[in-house]
């Protein structure tokens, strides 16, 4: 099942190259100023912006990492799924308007609107990068290894392609670029995937129960029961699905989208669009991901390389020979480059905005140095992200964006959401919660298997025997609440000058709105 210079995948590959670089060099003459480059004008209509928003959430983690979990363990990957869905619903009805309202570019916008602009965005800032590079390693890996099974590259000169084209995408293009880029990504995706599980249940007489069936018989029922090999424990299931829902309601990339759409009304519109278009989708994956177990097996998947990423394109070539596997890896490439591209953006918004713009030149610099810095930003964590895709090769994407959400969910998701539901919150408590929020997080991380086992390669006896081992490998269940508790601890035992008076302005503003405004800075 050698993929490594396949005629049809490489000529996919080269007409979405061509079609992207095409949309990038149409996007960059009409990207002149930075409302443009983060935001695409404010002009994305609620349709495109919905199919953006699935094309920026549908990462590698939802098409390869997802149904390689399921191809190895089945049942267990439901919830990845599951987790990965039920926060666009706290998006849509708790997020989604006071970002609109309040913010210009970025989630910090809305966190420092009525708190001391400096360190509150430092300490956004802090966290949006942590996310972003996490969140970015993952993409990154998957890329990876996509690129070497299609051109049988080594994975290292494959990150660095990836990194290139991904600089190329956002330097020149901004969010016009990206946003296009992952429209038709999210469509291409979206029928790739349809057909995919299509081919897989005319095998099983488009019954997929006779799918299940089939994957029970030949390899135990365990494949069909919950909480087998995945999460490991209860608690560490729970803190995987609080990690995945509140994190996707922080996801800073994500968050920036509601910036690119006129008014609130359309924001919500695009949620909505959204969420139809990604429930969908991860419907389709669980066929997938069953499918792939049960006609290519988990062990052929385990020996093609990448964490087990390479289930769906290798299905894809098992029932659709050459022609649908270079479909597929062209799209699953897609659909990892939109994700990068959109997280490069944030992460360069949260540098040239936040930082340099409010905390650098105190809320006062001109358009042509702050599109400089944003491009100096870009090759910055290019860079940053193809070193750190090398370091952590083999690791499944699913389960790395897992640690990026709960980062999300611990740093960003109380700060955010206190911010605008409560007038006692103080910047002292603002920039507690984020710091203790994203420190612990890794912190955690680094202790749990994740680090000590798959990355360090020590055995799993040994390190829990150790009175700093954290068995869980997930931290969210730790890191928000305790985030929460120090934000109130903080904000009650601090004082703000002005805090009542502010919040009303504030909750006026997120109920009637204003015209799009510079964030002052103090």
């Amino acid at each position: 099942m050698q993929a490594a210079n396949n005629p049809l995948a490489i000529t996919f590959f080269f007409v979405f190259m061509s079609l992207t670089l095409g949309i990038t060099y149409w996007a960059a003459k009409r990207t002149r100023t930075t409302e443009q480059f983060f935001a695409a004008g404010g002009q994305i209509t609620a349709w495109q912006n919905g199919w953006a928003l699935a094309g920026d959430f549908l990462s590698a983690a939802a098409l390869l990492g997802i149904a390689g979990i399921i191809t190895s363990n089945g049942f267990d990957g439901l919830i990845y799924s599951i987790g990965f869905l039920v926060g666009w619903p706290i998006i849509s009805f708790l997020i989604v308007e006071p970002l609109r309202n309040l913010g210009k570019f970025t989630f910090a916008d809305v966190v420092a609107y009525r708190l001391r602009q400096r360190p509150v965005r430092m300490a956004a800032a802090i966290g949006t990068l942590t996310v972003i590079l996490l969140y970015l390693i993952a993409q990154m890996v998957a890329t990876g290894s996509l690129i070497k099974l299609l051109f049988g590259l080594p994975y290292t000169v494959s990150v660095v392609v990836v990194g290139t084209a991904m600089l190329t995408y956002v330097i020149f293009g901004g969010m016009l670029a990206t946003t296009w880029v992952q429209v038709i990504k999210a469509v291409l995706l979206s029928l790739g995937g349809l057909v995919l599980a299509l081919l897989v249940l005319a095998h099983f007489d488009m019954n997929p129960l006779n799918l299940f069936s089939a994957a029970a018989e030949k390899y135990g029922t365990r494949v069909l029961q919950p909480g087998v090999k995945v999460a490991g424990s209860g608690w560490d299931s729970i803190s995987l699905g609080v990690g995945l829902m509140f994190g996707t309601a922080a996801l800073p990339h994500i968050l920036m989208r509601a910036f690119t759409v006129p008014d609130v009304k359309e924001a919500r519109m695009s949620i909505l669009y959204a969420t139809g278009i990604i429930g969908s989708f991860h419907l389709l994956v669980f066929v997938i991901g069953f499918g792939a177990m049960v006609l290519v097996g988990p062990e052929v998947v385990t020996k093609a390389g990448g964490g087990g990423n390479m289930a769906a394109p290798l299905l894809a070539l098992t029932v659709g020979g050459n022609g649908f596997f270079g479909f597929i890896c062209a799209v699953a490439f897609a659909t990892m480059l939109a994700v990068v591209a959109g997280l490069t953006l944030s992460g360069v918004a949260t540098v040239c905005h936040d930082l340099w713009v409010n905390v650098v030149r105190g809320g006062d610099a001109p358009e042509r140095e702050q599109l400089i810095v944003a491009r100096i930003a870009t090759v910055a964590i290019a860079v940053l992200a193809v070193f750190l895709g090398i370091v952590f090769e083999g690791q499944n994407v699913a389960f790395m964006a897992g640690l990026a959400f709960a980062v999300a969910a611990a740093a960003n998701f109380p700060a955010l959401l206190l911010s605008i539901t409560w007038k006692r919150f103080t910047t002292a408590g603002a920039v507690a919660s984020i710091l203790v929020g994203t420190v612990s997080s890794l912190l955690l991380i680094c202790l749990s298997p994740t680090v000590q086992v798959d990355v360090l390669g020590k055995s799993l006896a040994a390190v829990s025997q150790a009175w700093w081992f954290v068995p869980m490998k997930n931290p969210a269940l730790i890191c928000m609440p305790l985030s929460f508790l120090v934000a109130v601890a903080v904000s009650l035992v601090t004082e703000e000058t002005g805090a009542e008076s502010s919040f009303r302005e504030m909750r006026r503003r997120i109920m009637f709105g204003a015209a799009r405004e510079t964030v002052a800075a103090e």
